[in-house]
């Protein structure tokens, strides 16, 4: 056995976004792993989605004794599954992928593995999930992800992120594997790791062996989760992205006499082999790893680190074995698991249905939402459009919102027929399903906001409730259906907000002009939030900050005060309050305030606290202010 501590401390959580995974292989017994529903299915099949998860998951929690051991067995784990077995190809969405990260930071992970990537000719995101990487950053939890497996100059997302941990992989002497990405960007948050036949789980038993960046990237998920858990034995706090900048300085660079096209290496290789067994590894790693200093060198990573449009995610593709080729790189619907692994050696290596690729716990709490947003209406399937066409006898198109909402009204119980969206710029993020004794309420209150979006200048929606499922639009896109707590669903447009907390406006000049430059404060806080700052409501801070945007009341005393002082808003920040309530989730909410014509005067912060342990959030305490240096 290892020498206590190398295994991983259970207070270290690791996140695998990946396919559903088989914790019935005997591998995982005793591991401590939480499955969270996601849009993905949790049920584990065998298809190449459960073949490539399980595989991941047992590089890194594979047990002691057992055939597959895995390099941090001691730490937590969440299975939170973003690819499915599915007749259109094994991907999902970019804004699926950034509702499992949220979900993942929401559930406590310290590191994410993504196992898979979407070509991107610019290595940028969309902006949902380039959101989602940000408030990991901001958060601390570190990204790893697959740098994929073309075998080309190019990027995928979200590896090329610039806080993300890009993976590439290499073979036992060192070389880059032939299929392994490479890209200008990768050269400053890449490196290359292990990544050719890793053993793994094999579905119903036994050991498999791959190849790819999809296999590499658990190693290195795992060097990070060993990492955090020295520095907690050391007393101190875990600090993800200080680890990366360690594990980033800590690799080989490429010699020019290296090999013929040092790009391929990344920003360098990571400083081991793989053995054949893996329970030397434990004290190996971490040795190598903690003892890999220059002079001067603090004795553990703890320095902090530097920190298109694109229609999917998807795996990165299968490594192959031959020689790299200048190729433009394909580009998927989806991002996708970064090679199914279906090419192993040997004995060890699966038949084709193994993984159904062709070689080509238990359940967390239900999640928390409050989103803002605009109501739509979809009807599912062209046969449920087609009865409603029935139904509106009087000749009506049912794509006409007007009067199809005049139909529902005279037959609200046509509404729960249709599928009910909240839209975050036209693109429906969610589907609304009242339920319970109230849920013809729920129903009628969401056909007064869409009726007043169309005639009556409503702007914003807000919907607090608990994920509840999910269900398939006519596009064919799955969304997470949100059960709503009634009691907050709100609509409202800018211009009547701000009168009605504003009050009326004055008759003298001077009064006319005071009241314009607070009612356009208030604008602006409100305008920051529904569009620059525009989320999924998925995290306690999301949250907090969709909650500040509909309490209104409340932020109009700020921009009051403000506004006197010819002030106007420069940042708004969440974070976790330190004073809360036993039982409690609180957050403050600050707002930055600066002079535009002396930026040499101090700032005026406001701080308000939000609980967010409810499904419906509420304000606790007094408006505090005071002044702050930027």
């Amino acid at each position: 056995m290892p020498p206590p501590g190398t295994l991983g401390d259970a207070r270290i959580c690791v996140a695998i976004l990946d396919g559903p995974v088989d914790l019935r292989h005997a591998c995982f017994a005793g591991a401590s792993i939480k499955r969270i529903a996601s849009l993905a299915t949790q049920r584990p099949g065998r298809g190449v989605a459960t073949c490539h998860g399980t595989h991941v998951a047992s590089v890194l929690f594979g047990q002691p004794g057992t055939v597959v051991e895995g390099l941090a067995p001691g730490c937590r784990g969440l299975v939170i599954p973003v690819f499915a077995d599915a007749p259109t190809g094994l991907t999902c969405s970019q804004l699926d992928l950034a509702r499992a990260i949220l979900l993942a930071v929401e559930n406590g992970a310290h590191v994410i593995n993504l196992s898979g990537g979407q070509l991107s000719p610019s290595g940028m995101a969309t902006p949902i999930l380039e959101q989602a990487i940000e408030r990991c950053r901001v958060q601390n939890v570190l990204i790893v992800a697959a740098a994929g497996n073309d075998g080309c100059d190019c990027l995928h997302v979200p590896a090329a992120a610039a806080s993300v941990l890009a993976v590439g992989a290499m073979d036992g002497d060192g070389a880059p594997l032939p299929s392994s990405n490479w890209g200008h960007l990768y050269a400053s948050n890449g490196v290359l790791a292990p990544g050719a036949e890793i053993p793994g789980a094999r579905l119903e038993g036994g050991v498999s062996r791959f190849s790819g960046t999809s296999f590499a990237t658990p190693i290195v998920t795992a060097m990070a989760a060993l990492l955090l858990s020295a520095q907690l034995r050391a007393g101190l706090p875990p600090d993800p992205h200080a680890v990366r900048a360690r594990l980033l300085a800590m690799a080989a660079p490429c010699l020019p006499d290296d090999i013929a096209d040092c790009r391929r290496v990344l920003g360098g290789r990571l400083p081991f082999r793989l053995p054949q067994t893996r329970s030397p590894l434990m004290s190996d790693l971490e040795t190598s790893l903690l003892s890999d200093q220059t002079a001067g060198d603090p004795p553990l990573p703890f320095s902090p680190a530097a920190t298109s449009i694109e229609r999917g995610v998807a795996p990165s593709g299968l490594a192959a074995s031959a020689a790299p080729q200048a190729r433009a790189p394909r580009t998927p619907a989806g991002l996708a698991p970064s090679g199914c692994g279906c090419g192993g050696a040997g004995g060890d290596a699966p038949a084709e249905s193994d993984c159904g690729c062709g070689c080509g716990g238990h359940d967390g709490p239900p999640t928390l939402v409050y989103a803002l947003g605009t109501i739509g209406i979809d009807f599912g399937t062209e046969a449920r459009r087609d009865s409603f066409t029935q139904a509106m006898d009087d000749g009506t198109n049912p794509g006409d919102m007007v009067a199809l909402l005049a139909h529902i009204a005279q037959n609200p119980f046509e509404a729960p027929s249709l599928i009910w969206t909240l839209n975050l710029d036209a693109t429906p993020i969610y589907a609304i399903e009242p339920a319970g004794a109230y849920a013809a309420l729920g129903y009628e209150r969401l056909r007064d906001f869409l009726h007043g979006q169309i005639g009556q200048g409503v702007e914003m929606v807000s919907v607090p409730g608990v994920i509840a499922g999910k269900v398939r639009l006519q596009s064919g896109q799955v969304v997470p259906v949100i059960a709503p707590s009634i009691r907050g669903m709100y609509s409202w447009a800018s211009s009547a907000l701000v009168k009605a907390t504003m009050g009326p406006e004055p008759s003298s000049e001077t009064g006319i002009a005071d009241y314009e430059r607070r009612s356009a404060g208030l604008t602006d806080f409100l305008s920051r939030i529904y569009y620059d700052l525009r989320n999924l409501g998925i995290t306690a801070e999301e949250r907090a900050l969709n909650y500040s945007a509909t309490n209104a009341f409340q932020v109009a005393d700020v921009i009051r005060a403000t506004t006197i002082g010819d002030l106007d808003l420069d940042t708004i920040t969440v974070k976790p309050s330190p004073v809360c309530r036993p039982d409690s989730a609180c957050y403050d909410v600050e707002l930055a305030f600066y002079n535009p014509d002396n930026t040499n005067v101090a700032s005026r912060i406001y701080r308000f606290t939000v609980d967010v342990s409810d499904v419906n959030p509420v304000t606790i305490g007094a408006v505090r202010n005071w002044t702050r240096r930027g």
